[in-house]
């Protein structure tokens, strides 16, 4: 089986209704980045961030898989191929839309974890500064979502699977944010073909062996059927 490796960004999820992360103008939902994406902002006013994030799994829990996470599913399930999916979103879209093999880089919504203990467990509806763990019992809860200033989630396993890859494909990123912007680079480096689908030229698209540029929706499942014949 061909092994592909797919990373996905905002992009894929913005045709689901869910924004796009902007770091251009600082802002996110109308806060500042530093306030509500930092272990710093989240140690300063932890009740801001908790409603913030509490906000953000409301919308993605409303928001329903598009075309293009449906179009990856049907990739990893023709059988032919071994597709891994490396996802810079928070949401839970990608599952949802069928796909099994799924790194969530950056941490998901859906996910609570202990700053005192290192705790896991799935998240409610909303949390708040006071919860308790329910390991340890302290007050420390917060989202698990990988924040700036933060290694993201299973960088090894992502890196190994890169290497190995017969493809590499990015749809629906920025090319701002490493170390998911350097994957290119890395597959590159291996000698593994690269695609970028996306709505325009990302800052990284010059480093893709092929291009391709238009909707989500549109483009990725156009390429997936090339795939599947």
């Amino acid at each position: 089986m061909a092994k592909i490796v797919i990373l996905t960004g905002a992009g894929i999820s913005a045709e689901s209704g869910i924004r796009t992360f902007r770091a251009s103008d600082g802002l996110w939902e109308e806060h500042r980045i530093e306030d509500v994406a930092t272990p710093e902002g989240f140690m300063a006013d932890p009740g801001l961030v908790h409603r913030f994030y509490n906000a953000r799994r409301a919308a993605a829990a409303a928001a329903a898989p598009n075309a293009a996470h449906r179009a990856l599913a049907e990739l990893e399930q023709d059988g032919r191929h071994e597709v891994l999916v490396v996802t810079q979103n928070v949401d839970d879209l990608h599952e949802r839309g069928g796909s099994a093999n799924v790194i969530h880089m950056h941490g998901t919504l859906t996910g609570a974890l202990c700053h005192s203990c290192g705790h896991r467990w799935s998240a409610p509806a909303e949390m708040a500064p006071r919860d308790p763990c329910p390991a340890c019992q302290k007050p420390a809860t917060r989202p698990d979502i990988v924040w700036f200033g933060e290694m993201p989630y299973q960088m090894e396993e992502i890196w190994t699977a890169l290497r190995a890859a017969d493809l590499f494909v990015s749809i629906g990123t920025s090319g701002n944010v490493y170390p998911a912007a350097g994957f290119v680079a890395d597959a590159g480096h291996a000698g593994v073909p690269t695609l970028e689908l996306n709505l325009e030229p990302s800052a990284g698209s010059r480093y893709f062996d092929e291009a391709r540029h238009g909707p989500a929706t549109a483009i990725v499942p156009a390429w997936v059927r090339e795939m599947l014949g």
